[in-house]
């Protein structure tokens, strides 16, 4: 059953006043005073492959567009792993979205954040991380870590405000390319990938 536009509306308005609410809160980890747009969030999930059999890793939920279009694409909740920082943004993640291993923790420490499950393998990272509110060697340890993650090959998909990727290429290890500039998106979002690129 489809939810009324004034539910919808209200959902939206919500999910927008906990996104200003965690902003004012911790700006540099919140990277925008505005939820992604559905039509970001689907376009990122649209490169996972819910055939492969590994799990998922998102990044920065916040109120959990991308989670909505991760688990749209046909993943299964306990096959969602998610990491959000904020802690008190997890209540309401784990509400409306149950199943999902929603994580409080860091990003840039991820062997600490997952714990027991520090050594698993992903299909794919889905990431709104704030990237560019970090210094470029941090970014640079944190792609190198999660491409680590993953079979070569298979995409770290990560979004940005700016023209540019927030991570530099290095071509001898990691490619990155251009996926999508998304204008439905306040403000207006570049989609990046980045896949490890396999040893001959």
């Amino acid at each position: 059953m489809r939810a009324s536009p004034i539910r919808s509306l209200s959902a939206r308005f919500d999910e927008e006043i906990r996104v200003l609410k965690s902003w004012l809160g911790s700006p540099r980890t919140i990277g925008t005073v505005c939820p992604t747009s559905q039509v970001t969030a689907n376009r990122m999930a649209s490169l996972i492959n819910p055939e492969a059999g590994l799990p998922v890793l998102e990044l920065g939920p916040g109120t959990g567009p991308i989670t909505r279009a991760i688990l749209r694409r046909g993943v299964a909740p306990q096959d969602l792993y998610s990491v959000e920082y904020t802690a008190s943004l997890l209540p309401g993640l784990r509400q409306s979205y149950p199943g999902v291993n929603f994580i409080q923790g860091d990003a840039f420490d991820l062997d600490t954040a997952l714990g027991d499950d520090r050594d698993l393998k992903f299909d794919c990272v889905v990431s709104a991380l704030p990237l560019l509110n970090f210094p470029k060697p941090m970014r640079v340890k944190l792609i190198t870590d999660l491409l680590d993650r993953m079979p070569a090959g298979r995409p770290v998909v990560q979004f940005t405000y700016g023209p540019h990727s927030p991570i530099p290429a290095d071509w001898q290890t990691y490619t990155v390319e251009p996926l999508d500039w998304i204008m439905r998106n306040l403000p207006p979002a570049r989609i990046w990938v980045y896949r490890r690129i396999a040893k001959s």
